[in-house]
């Protein structure tokens, strides 16, 4: 435990905070995916890649809001849903226009603690995309092909990252916007997951062996 000076013990930072009140979630969410094994081959891949596109569709008016980029002054080059549709091209796969968004394109509608839980979810699968990334190399894709929005900033990952929780934990927020926060990254948590549920069905196995279970 780090004591300071004058003997009190320093708060975590609100990304910590907020990375401990979602990590069952977010387990839950990992498990989920990694069952479904979305690396086995391209096709897999493919419902993967719906899986992120509708994601990023969801969140990418946060990302053109000019009141969250006041906040969050680089967050409009943070965008990651240009990439996901070249990937879904480079793939042959036509992008879904169907299913509503969650967010709101309206600065004056939007909700911005939610809005900041939502776009540490966002921020933070990048950071742990280098994994995936490695998986989807075994199946001839990359950073250029296939595999663009799993490639890290040209920053690398963990200063992209730094930078961007500098920027969330600055923002001045009350005790109650905080927990605003919370249940806006649980949120995006369980969208994914249910994006996962309709879009990457469990493979045929596991499928039959939940069955036997």
């Amino acid at each position: 435990m780090v004591v300071m000076s004058d003997g009190s013990v320093p708060e975590a930072s609100r990304a910590r905070r907020l990375k401990m009140a979602t990590h069952a979630t977010h387990e839950r969410l990992d498990t989920a995916i990694m069952a479904r094994r979305p690396f086995a081959n391209r096709e897999r891949y493919a419902l993967f890649l719906e899986v992120q596109h509708r994601f990023h569709r969801d969140v990418d008016p946060l990302y053109r809001s000019a009141a969250l980029g006041a906040l969050l002054p680089d967050l409009a080059q943070r965008r990651r849903l240009g990439l996901v549709e070249q990937d879904l091209c480079d793939l042959g796969i036509a992008t879904d226009p169907s299913g509503a968004t969650p967010t709101s394109t309206m600065d004056d509608q939007i909700d911005v603690p939610s809005a900041l839980g939502w776009l540490y979810v966002a921020e933070g699968s990048n950071l742990g995309a280098s994994f995936l990334l490695k998986q989807a190399a075994k199946l001839g894709l990359s950073e250029t092909f296939g595999a663009r929005h799993l490639a890290a900033a040209p920053d690398g990952r963990a200063l992209h990252w730094r930078g961007f929780v500098a920027a969330f934990d600055a923002v001045p927020l009350s005790h109650l916007q905080e927990e605003g926060a919370i249940a806006g990254a649980r949120a995006a948590f369980m969208r994914v997951q249910a994006l996962v549920s309709e879009l990457l069905a469990l493979p045929a196995a596991a499928s039959a062996q939940e069955v036997d279970g």
